[in-house]
C-alpha cells in the first residue's frame, strides 16, 4: 500500500489540577489519513469526542459543496502547518505533527468533510481560533 499516509496529530489531555502532561506515547487522541481498499481516503480520528461531535454537533455532508470544504481545508491545514512550524509560538504539544494534505488530491467529499469536522471539533472542544 504505497498510497497509505500516517499523520498522527497528537493533542494534549488536559485533566483538572494534574499536572503531569502527558507525552506523545501517552496520548491517545489523533488523526490519520488513510486510503482503504477501495482507493478511497478516510481520516480515522482517536478522540472520541469527535464522533459524538460528527453526530450530534456538526451540519450533515450535504450542507456545503466539496470546493466549499476543499478551501476552508486548505485554510486550516495551512494554518495549522504554520502553528506545528513555530513551536516557540504556540504549543508544540498541541500542535505536534505536520498535516500532509495535498489540494490536488481528489480525497473525496466524505473526507473532505471529515477533516474540516475535525478542526471545527478542535475549535470547538479546546476554543482555539484559526
Amino acid at each position: 500500500m504505497k498510497n497509505l499516509i500516517y499523520i498522527f496529530i497528537l493533542l494534549p489531555l488536559l485533566f483538572g489540577c494534574s499536572t503531569n502532561i502527558p507525552t506523545a506515547t501517552e496520548n491517545s487522541e489523533g488523526l490519520s489519513f488513510e486510503k482503504n481498499d477501495q482507493d478511497e481516503y478516510d481520516i480515522i480520528v482517536l478522540d472520541t469526542g469527535y464522533d459524538l461531535f460528527l453526530r450530534t454537533i456538526a451540519q450533515p455532508e450535504s450542507f456545503h459543496s466539496e470546493d466549499y470544504y476543499k478551501t476552508r481545508n486548505s485554510f486550516y491545514v495551512n494554518e495549522w502547518n504554520i502553528r506545528n512550524s513555530q513551536p516557540q509560538t504556540y504549543d508544540p504539544n498541541f500542535y505536534s505533527t505536520y498535516i500532509d494534505y495535498n489540494p490536488s488530491v481528489e480525497y473525496g467529499v466524505h473526507f473532505e468533510y471529515k477533516l474540516y469536522n475535525f478542526f471545527k471539533y478542535i475549535e470547538w472542544k479546546y476554543k482555539v481560533r484559526f
